[in-house]
């Protein structure tokens, strides 16, 4: 009798121990090296195709680089702008475009923060309707320019991507 109680303590305490440890461990989606790579590598394409020499960065959900790309001629700063322009959009999970015209009243702020601009030429990455990762482009002569070469590298993934968020 004794050892019936103590059996079934140890599997009553494993039933609830599930649901009180469930959520020490989780998956989540985010952008792979070779869509990273793919993405940026189109984005560079893109502007290429239109006579502009680009730095591209892709970033995941969290702002950890994934890929950079450097076009022969683009200018070596390009690279980090085209960073703190993905980081934008991880933060605000929106175009970086997108949201200057939506917050101008923070810009001089947000410009203020390490990793951070507030400029044009960020564009967020999803897959199945969740943010994976941001890409940022710069070295057109325009924000709007750049965040037109990334647009075109999301648009030409979109399938890709969608796909990949129902394995």
């Amino acid at each position: 009798m004794k050892k019936n109680i103590h059996v079934s303590t140890i599997l009553l305490c494993c039933l609830f121990s599930a649901d009180i440890f469930g959520g020490d461990v989780f998956t989540q989606k985010n952008i792979g090296l070779e869509a990273a790579n793919d993405i940026a590598k189109m984005s560079v394409d893109a502007c290429r195709n239109d006579g502009f020499n680009v730095s591209v960065v892709v970033v995941d959900k969290h702002g950890n680089v994934r890929s950079v790309m450097r076009d022969d001629l683009a200018a070596k700063f390009t690279i980090e702008i085209a960073q703190r322009k993905a980081n934008l959009v991880i933060m605000a999970g929106t175009s970086s475009g997108a949201f200057r015209a939506a917050r101008a009243d923070i810009q001089q702020e947000l410009n203020n923060i390490d990793g951070l601009i507030v400029m044009q030429g960020g564009v967020p990455i999803h897959a199945g309707g969740i943010l994976i990762g941001a890409v940022g482009v710069s070295g057109a002569p325009g924000g709007e320019k750049d965040e037109a070469c990334a647009a075109v590298a999301i648009k030409a993934m979109s399938e890709r991507l969608e796909f990949a968020s129902n394995e």
